[in-house]
């Protein structure tokens, strides 16, 4: 099963071409769906009128150097170890979930569009790979850490539009190990009932097809516009205009009271020190 590339034996019943042509209408459905998530949520507009906004209250110009220094500080962090993540548990899901669907889909894609024979049995083991961690990562979010679970009580059963994405991701995975197994004579190595081969086969279409014709509808989109927020706030950091929020201050201080003289009526003329706040306890919601 796992030497085996699944998408050789399709190729009796569907030709390559198809195939192909399946992929690249996957991924115009991917482009499609973001830029109209953009203009329906007009996250671009957001974007450069707050960074507009942040540059005028910058109080240093950041250098292109500097803002490379960033990009690869952004691009390590937020993206390839999902350090905004402080859960532990949530961390590992998603860097299963995202690192087992890159491998997934760049696997199937290079399968389908063909290569050598060798390249094929190592491509499929990544393929194989790809679909257990999103497997690992989807059922360990969907069913331990989901989003709501604990502060509103939804139920695993429960679904919503913003589920679209999560268990459009898990299902392929599942049928595609399904369906890979069944074709590759199952465990023990015997005949799979085509018509069983069939069914999983389509399942695993169907549940791809809704993973990507619905962009719009899911958080799809925001893997590619996350990035590009977290990289806009860190320059904003750097150049001092902190997200056109208020800077901190001493709320002890004279100076600060009188440029605030609502702290002491209030908090009293010597605020006593918050401390850690939020950060007080560990978080239970996401």
């Amino acid at each position: 099963m796992f030497m085996t590339n699944p998408f050789d034996a399709l190729t009796s019943l569907i030709s390559t071409d198809v195939m192909q042509m399946y992929i690249i209408v996957m991924a115009i459905f991917v482009a499609g769906g973001t830029i109209l998530d953009m203009m329906h949520k007009k996250s671009a507009k957001y974007f450069f009128l707050d960074s507009a906004k942040n540059a005028k209250n910058a109080k240093r110009t950041v250098s292109t150097g500097e803002k490379a220094g960033i990009a690869v500080a952004t691009i390590a962090s937020e993206v390839i170890t999902s350090s905004e993540f402080c859960n532990t548990k949530r961390r590992i899901s998603h860097l299963l979930t995202m690192y087992g669907f890159i491998i997934f889909v760049a696997t199937s894609a290079l399968m389908i569009f063909g290569c050598d024979t060798i390249a094929t049995e190592t491509l499929a083991q990544f393929w194989h790979i790809g679909a257990i961690m999103l497997c690992l990562g989807g059922y360990w979010f969907w069913f331990f850490i989901r989003v709501d679970v604990n502060s509103e009580g939804v139920k695993w059963y429960q679904l919503r539009r913003a589920d679209i994405f999560i268990v459009s991701l898990f299902t392929t995975a599942t049928f595609a190990l399904i369906w890979s197994n069944l074709q590759s004579g199952g465990m023990n190595g015997a005949v799979a009932d085509m018509g069983l081969t069939t069914l999983f086969f389509g399942l695993f279409l169907v549940s791809n097809t809704m993973l990507f014709a619905s962009v719009m509808w899911s958080k799809f989109a925001h893997m590619f516009f996350k990035p590009a927020a977290a990289f806009q706030k860190r320059v904003a950091h750097a150049d001092g205009g902190s997200l056109n929020l208020p800077g901190d201050f001493d709320l002890s201080s004279a100076e600060v009271q009188a440029k605030f003289p609502d702290i002491p009526e209030y908090m009293g003329k010597n605020p006593e020190n918050m401390g850690a706040g939020i950060r007080r306890e560990a978080p239970n919601h996401y």
